[in-house]
């Protein structure tokens, strides 16, 4: 790893303190404004299963997943099946992957993303709600609003796109479960990636 991937990287080590989100106990709620200002709250999704993915457009492991597509594909696949696709940048203002409504939608319109909504939070409220460290961190919410997953997109944390092939995706398999009525087998990974930007 270069020294630019190492200054990067934090996995699960320094950052805020912050709460942490239970896995089998309700999805804490929240309430953040899209691209567009509207207000969004999970409470609006009741009843649909919900993905939430932290995300920092400068980060080595993010370009990792959009570079390659992969981000994009789980996107399109799962919100054609009827699942909420929640992207949220909780990057501070000054800091790495900060941006505002327009540059938000414009980055997600190059990159042909595809998540259901945007979600801006430079106060860090709803990440640190939810616990979140690193970017990409990913959440899976039921339908019945428990949280079921908690960590990392997939088994690989390598920063090169190519060992996505070979990778276990585990949001793809917790997401496959719950669509055919079962259950998430691995409710809890380590997450990898950058630290999230926070604020303080």
């Amino acid at each position: 790893m270069n020294a630019l991937l190492a200054s990067a990287t934090l996995l699960l080590l320094a950052g805020p303190a912050f709460a942490q989100a239970k896995v089998d106990k309700p999805a804490p709620d929240f309430a953040a404004k899209d691209v567009k200002g509207v207000e969004r709250k999970l409470a609006d999704f009741k009843g649909k299963l919900v993905v939430l993915e932290w995300h920092n457009k400068d980060c080595p492991y993010v370009k990792k997943h959009y570079g390659s597509y992969n981000m994009q594909t789980l996107q399109a696949d799962y919100t054609k099946k009827g699942v909420v696709w929640l992207t949220i940048i909780s990057s501070a203002e000054g800091k790495q992957g900060f941006v505002s409504g327009p540059e938000a939608e414009a980055d997600m319109a190059k990159a042909e993303a595809a998540p259901t909504h945007i979600l801006l939070d430079p106060e860090g409220t709803v990440g640190k709600r939810y616990g979140a460290k690193t970017t990409p961190h990913m959440f899976v919410i039921n339908a019945k609003g428990k949280l079921v997953y908690n960590g990392a997109i997939d088994s690989n944390s390598s920063s090169d796109p190519a060992a996505i092939k070979d990778a276990t995706n585990y949001v793809a398999s917790a997401l496959d479960a719950l669509l055919g009525g079962k259950a998430v087998a691995k409710k809890v990974t380590r997450p990898y990636g950058c630290s999230v930007k926070y604020k303080s």
